[in-house]
């Protein structure tokens, strides 16, 4: 069974959300799912966070 990834909002001026998505997107180009979900939950993770910058503007 497969499933699509979720894609959630491109960031809008936080690094670290841009990190996350550039990572995610490496991740899925080498094939490698495990990997690449990682990603998108660090990110989701991230941006209820108080350390993203922002927050808030998606």
């Amino acid at each position: 069974m497969t499933t699509s990834p979720v894609a959630l909002p491109l960031s809008s001026g936080c690094s670290d959300c841009a990190a996350y998505q550039r990572a995610e997107k490496a991740a899925s180009a080498e094939y490698d799912y495990s990997k690449a979900t990682d990603c998108r939950v660090l990110l989701a993770r991230h941006r209820k966070s108080s350390e993203c910058s922002a927050r808030g503007s998606s």
